[in-house]
C-alpha cells in the first residue's frame, strides 16, 4: 500500500460517505433478512451515507437479486448492486476481447446474464467447442458439465472463476459448496489453476464503485464477514475494512487474524453506533 493510502487509512469514520456491504452473510443469510440491516440502511439515508451491496455470489442476475430483496422486505434499486457476474463481464470485455463462446457452469440466472452481454453459451457436447471455460457458483451443477468443463479445461482453454468462495453462508442444515470449491475439483482434476479469479478480493470492484461515486478510498467503508474476500479487498483498495461476525468468521479468528481489519463488530447495528456515534463527534476508532 503506497504512504498515501497508510495516511488516509487513520482518518476516522467521521469521513465515511459510503459504505460497500457484502450481502450473504452480511446482510442477510439464505432467505433471512437479518433484524439488523433496514435500521441500518435507514441510518445510512438520516447521516446522508450512500451504499452499494457487493456481492461475490454470481447464482443471481440483478433482476433477481432485486426482486428477492424485495421478497424479504429491502427495496433496493439494480444499480446499487454490483456482483462477481458483472466483474467477470467486464474483465473479460477488455481483457480477453477475442473470447465470444463460453462453456459456463452457472445457474441459469447467471448464464442469462452471460448472453444479454453478447457472449454465446455452448452446450455440453465435445463438438461444441468454447474460446473459455467459466465457472461460477453453480448450485444446478452436474456431474457431465463438470466433467465437460474438465475435458475443456485439460485442452488448454482459459479458464476464468468467477469468484474465490470455498462455501456460500446459508441458514439451512447443509453446506453450500461455491465457486472456490468447484475450481478446487477441476484443478485437481486437471492440474490446472483458473487464469484468473474474479469478484473478490479483486479490488477492481470496490475501485469501480469508488469511480462511479467521485469517492477516495478513505471514504468509503467495505463491511463484510470474511478476511479473505471483504477484508482483503478493502485492505487492497486502500478503503475503510470493517468486519461483522454474522457470517463465516468467528470472533476467535478476527481476534488473531493479521493484518486485523480497520473495526470489527458484531453485526450492522454495532457498525451503525459507531458511525452515528463518528458522525455526532469525531472519536478514535
Amino acid at each position: 500500500m503506497d504512504p498515501l493510502a497508510l495516511q488516509l487509512k487513520k482518518l476516522s469514520l467521521r469521513n465515511i460517505r459510503h459504505v460497500a456491504l457484502d450481502i450473504d452473510g452480511t446482510i442477510y443469510r439464505g432467505d433471512t433478512l437479518f433484524d439488523t440491516t433496514e435500521p441500518f440502511v435507514t441510518l445510512l439515508g438520516e447521516l446522508g451515507i450512500g451504499y452499494t451491496l457487493v456481492t461475490n455470489n454470481p447464482s443471481k442476475n440483478l433482476t433477481d437479486y432485486v426482486e428477492h430483496l424485495a421478497a424479504l422486505g429491502l427495496a433496493i434499486d439494480g444499480q446499487q448492486i454490483y456482483s462477481s457476474t458483472q466483474a467477470t463481464l467486464e474483465y473479460l470485455r477488455t481483457e480477453w476481447p477475442k473470447v465470444r463462446r463460453l462453456f459456463v457452469l452457472g445457474t441459469p440466472s447467471m448464464c442469462k446474464e452471460f448472453e444479454a452481454a453478447g457472449f454465446l453459451l455452448v452446450p455440453d457436447d465435445a463438438e461444441a467447442e468454447p474460446d473459455a471455460v467459466v465457472v461460477g457458483f453453480d448450485m444446478t451443477l452436474t456431474y457431465s458439465r463438470l466433467c465437460r468443463a474438465a475435458w475443456w479445461i485439460s485442452k488448454s482453454k482459459p479458464f476464468f472463476a468467477t469468484n474465490p468462495d470455498r462455501i456460500c453462508p446459508t441458514d439451512e442444515p447443509t453446506m453450500l459448496v461455491d465457486c472456490g470449491s468447484i475450481c478446487a475439483a477441476l484443478e485437481a482434476a486437471t492440474g490446472r489453476k483458473p487464469t484468473a479469479v474474479l469478484g473478490k478480493p479483486d479490488p477492481a470492484m470496490i475501485r469501480g464503485i469508488l469511480h462511479r461515486h467521485g469517492l477516495l478510498p478513505h471514504e468509503l467503508a467495505m463491511v463484510g464477514d470474511r478476511f479473505y474476500t471483504d477484508i482483503a479487498m478493502a485492505q487492497r483498495a486502500g478503503a475503510f475494512s470493517v468486519l461483522v461476525l454474522t457470517g463465516e468468521t468467528t470472533a476467535a479468528l478476527a481476534s488473531t487474524h493479521r493484518p486485523a481489519p480497520d473495526l470489527v463488530v458484531n453485526d450492522l447495528a454495532a457498525f451503525g453506533a459507531r458511525l452515528r456515534e463518528a458522525h455526532e463527534q469525531e472519536v478514535p476508532i
